[in-house]
Order: C-alpha cells, then sequence, then structure tokens
C-alpha cells in the first residue's frame, strides 16, 4: 500500500498529460516547447541537487557502489541483448533500450528514505552517483549512434550528463549550497517532477506506439524482474548489510526514468513507444518492488 501511494501521484501526472494532450488541443510545439524545458533546465537542476546535498565517502561507499555496478551493466547488456534478440528497429531500440537500465530516482529517494531515514537516503545518493552517469552515458550513446551524431560530441553537450558531473565534482569537493541557492535549485527540480511526467503522458500516443511487444515485455521484464533478482542475489552474496540491502534491491526494482522519453524526445527517438514503456514500468513496479523488498532479511 505504501508503496502505491507512493506511485500514485506520478501516475496520476502521467494521466493529467494524456488527458490535456487530448482536451487542450495544444500544438505539438507546445509540447516540444515543454519537453525542451524539463531536459535543457529542470532535469539538470534536480540531478545536481540530488547529488550535491547527499554527502558521498568513496571508501565506505566502495563495496555498495560495486553492487550498484554490477545490477547497472546487468541491465545495459541485456537490454542490448533484447536489440538482438527481438529487432524492434535502429529507431526504437536506440529510444527505448534505456528503459531497461535507467532508474526513476526521484522515488529511489523517497522510498530510501521511508525505509532508513538518512541513512538510506544516503545510500540512494551512492546509487545516484554511480547509476545516473552511467546509465545517462548509456543511453545517449544509443541514440547518437542511431542519429548519426559525434558520440563524444553528444555526452559533452547533454545537459544531464554535464549536470550529473557537476554534481560529483562538488559533491567530492564538499560543497554547500548557500540557502537561497537550494532553496531555488529544489524548486526547479520540484518542477522538473511535475512537467516531465506530464510530457511523458502528452507523449502517449497508442497508434504510435503500438507494436514490438516483443522488445517491450523483454525490456520490461529487465527492469522489474531481472536487475531486482541480481541485485537480491549480490546483495546475499556480498553479505550486504540490512539497509543497504534493501537499498540495492529497490534500485533494481525502480520504475523506468520519466528523463528517458525526454532524452529520446529530443534526440530524435520514438517518444510515443519510451512513453509506454515508461507508464508500464510504472505501474508494474506497484507489485514489483513490495515482492522484491519482501526477500530481503
Amino acid at each position: 500500500m505504501d508503496t502505491l501511494l507512493l506511485l500514485l501521484p506520478d501516475l496520476a501526472l502521467i494521466a493529467t498529460g494524456a488527458v490535456l494532450a487530448r482536451v487542450l488541443g495544444w500544438g505539438d510545439e507546445v509540447w516540444a516547447g515543454l519537453e525542451r524545458l524539463v531536459y535543457q533546465v529542470l532535469f539538470p537542476a534536480l540531478l545536481f541537487t540530488s547529488i550535491v546535498r547527499n554527502r558521498i565517502d568513496p571508501v565506505e561507499a566502495a563495496p555498495f557502489a560495486a553492487g550498484v555496478l554490477a545490477v547497472l551493466v546487468l541491465g545495459i547488456v541485456l537490454g542490448r541483448l533484447g536489440g538482438r534478440l527481438f529487432d524492434p528497429g535502429p529507431k526504437r531500440f536506440a529510444s527505448a533500450v534505456q528503459c531497461a537500465f535507467r532508474f526513476n530516482s526521484y522515488v529511489a529517494l523517497a522510498l530510501s528514505q521511508r525505509l532508513g531515514g538518512d541513512a538510506g537516503v544516503a545510500l540512494c545518493a551512492i546509487v545516484v552517483a554511480v547509476a545516473v552517469p552511467l546509465g545517462n552515458a548509456a543511453a545517449v550513446w544509443h541514440l547518437a549512434r542511431h542519429g548519426g551524431g559525434g558520440l563524444l560530441r553528444e555526452l559533452s553537450r547533454n545537459p544531464l550528463i554535464l549536470a550529473t558531473v557537476a554534481g560529483l565534482v562538488a559533491n567530492l569537493a564538499g560543497v554547500t549550497l548557500p540557502e537561497p541557492v537550494g532553496a531555488y535549485l529544489s524548486r526547479m527540480g520540484a518542477a522538473a517532477l511535475a512537467l516531465g511526467l506530464i510530457a511523458v503522458g502528452a507523449g502517449l500516443k497508442p497508434a504510435a506506439a503500438s507494436g514490438d511487444g516483443a522488445f517491450a515485455a523483454h525490456a520490461v521484464a529487465v527492469k522489474l524482474v531481472a536487475m531486482p533478482a541480481a541485485a537480491l542475489a549480490i546483495a546475499h552474496w556480498m553479505a550486504l548489510p540490512p539497509l543497504a540491502a534493501q537499498v540495492l534491491v529497490l534500485f533494481g526494482a525502480m520504475p523506468s526514468a520519466s528523463a528517458c522519453y525526454i532524452l529520446a524526445a529530443r534526440m530524435g527517438g520514438d517518444g510515443p513507444y519510451v512513453a509506454r514503456l515508461i507508464t508500464t514500468t510504472t505501474v508494474g513496479s506497484v507489485v514489483a518492488i513490495p515482492f522484491w523488498l519482501s526477500w530481503v532479511h
């Protein structure tokens, strides 16, 4: 029930976007402008703030970080394998493979806090520090290859990656944000969550997103079955403390990030198909999260 209540606002925002796109009759240029705002300004503020505000001790974090890295790499490998097995087409694969391994960091932070208070948030900060840079880089790499753009150029100018790197540097340097600056960035981050999910809902176009059900099922299975199962096995093998094991499994069972849609839409990918996968993993995680956490002892 707690998981459902936590995910309900996200689902409601997606539904709001879907309704607004059909009732208000706004042109595509309005939603394209919203996507640019979220992608270039609001999401980077959210990523930077979430990393800077949660201090990371590299030495103490190393074993847990290695577990996060292993789970993420498995998701990337299995996502790519799905492209070979089911061949959804270059554009659709490049757009949607990220849904197999990128995660909703906001829900992860909120649930980590509920599981372990400040200690849970600190562990989730390690997850963000490890998984966001690599996950974003892998997503940009696939889309840049499909779009024909130079990979290094795309990585060096991608606002999500730049914000993550800046946040990591500031965190490790011990930078503390002045209260007015922190409040300003926090408000921008809150806007990113709401507007990003509304954009996902607006991008839900059933006709455009139809087909390639086998690859969609594969991506969802990687995100909600394979990754949390691997996290559970790794936590057991590494003999992680209970809270660390819970946060690692939680990371594995997170729904796909709403930023997946924004990135696909802004880099010329298949936005409607990605929006379909984000919505599916968000609904599915209502069951997946409590199921996988129940195996952590």
